[in-house]
């Protein structure tokens, strides 16, 4: 029953998301420096065939996916802005890899294989997040049918449990785990909010393997090919809330707890640093920027005013410790695997341009 309440809340959101244009709340001046100068920086980190890759040229098509989501969350797009060409080599990169099966990528390269399936959902999101400003019709037919056949392969890459591994599920041997699950279900609401049809059966899979996920405590484990132990994950539950929160499902049962469970795990001191960091305020921050400054009351009638969070206090305390931890190249580094400032940068980027309401899957 719970499963059935999500999936419908999902695609609650997926229409009024497709369909909003309004804009957000400004960005607070303070802000826009830091803003701007980790963008100059993202920008020169761009090679001259349009890809983005992580340390040691590591995750080259994830890495696109995500840098080109931060530049979308300026504003640009590949018809208009200051980033416009960055943007459309980005797209040319990525629409030049994808394969006859669907997938975007290339398991076969070095810094994919073993993980081509954070790439394919990263690549498909970023995609779907431009499929309506290209101009030139026959690249949006091209376009619409690369993300027809991405939305296939993700899922036939989907595991007989509703989950996504690192590769899909033929290849990885029906293994499955919680971020990579997340991944591929923003990069197929993107799609279907760019007005293509997706399986159904899909999304409806993926939301049954979450609930699935959910430990008595509230928290999203690692993976129920391993047998789903554990009290869960903050950046798993974070992410998790990403996916099934999005425009106003405050009294959604499952989505309360998972937020419940983050509430007690996830520090907002200042940017006190903890495992996956980034990962999980990549996913948090989408969260609560959605829950906005009067949402707590709705999810938690009665709430003391100390226990209440919103958009605005999140703000104020994680958006200056970015602003103190940034590098004075406009950078931000740490990450977990090692991958580089190259994927913390475009979260972080994407995370404080959450405000301009730039693309119909952050939107409110």
């Amino acid at each position: 029953m719970r499963s059935a309440i999500l999936l419908g809340a999902l695609v609650c959101v997926c229409v009024a998301l497709g369909g909003s244009s309004a804009r957000a709340d400004e960005i607070p001046g303070k802000y826009r420096p830091t803003i701007q100068k980790g963008l100059d920086w993202l920008v020169k980190q761009q090679f001259r065939d349009g890809h983005w890759e992580a340390q040691g040229g590591q995750y080259p098509v994830s890495m696109t996916g995500l840098a080109g989501i931060a530049l979308l969350s300026e504003g640009s797009t590949m018809r208009e802005g200051k980033y416009s060409e960055n943007i459309k080599k980005a797209v040319d990169w990525l629409m030049a890899r994808a394969m006859p099966n669907g997938m975007i990528g290339n398991p076969n390269i070095p810094g994919e294989a073993g993980r081509y399936m954070y790439g394919h959902g990263f690549g498909t999101l970023f995609l779907a997040s431009v499929y309506g400003d290209e101009p030139d019709g026959e690249r949006r037919k091209k376009l619409e049918d690369i993300l027809t056949r991405a939305a296939k392969f993700t899922r036939d890459a989907q595991t007989n449990r509703g989950g996504w591994g690192y590769v899909s599920a033929r290849d990885g041997g029906n293994f499955d785990e919680g971020s990579v699950t997340v991944t591929q279900v923003q990069a197929l609401r993107a799609v279907r909010n760019a007005g293509i049809p997706v399986p159904a059966e899909a999304i409806k899979d993926a939301i049954k393997y979450l609930e699935q996920s959910t430990s008595a405590q509230g928290g999203v484990v690692y993976s129920l090919a391993q047998g789903g132990g554990g009290s869960g994950q903050p950046a798993l539950t974070a992410a998790a809330i990403a996916c099934g929160f999005g425009a106003g499902e405050y009294n959604n049962p499952l989505v309360k707890k998972w937020f419940q469970f983050c509430q007690t795990r996830i520090p907002l001191l200042g940017g006190a640093r903890f495992g996956h960091d980034e990962y999980t305020h990549f996913y948090y921050a989408q969260a609560l920027y959605a829950l906005g400054d009067n949402g707590y009351d709705k999810m938690f009638p009665g709430s003391k005013e100390a226990d209440k969070l919103s958009w605005k206090k999140y703000r104020q305390v994680m958006f200056e410790a970015m602003m103190k931890s940034q590098g004075s190249d406009g950078s931000w580094n740490g990450g977990m695997w090692g991958i580089g400032p190259v994927y913390v940068t475009s979260m972080y980027l994407t995370i404080l341009q959450l405000d301009n309401g730039a693309l119909p899957i952050y939107q409110r």
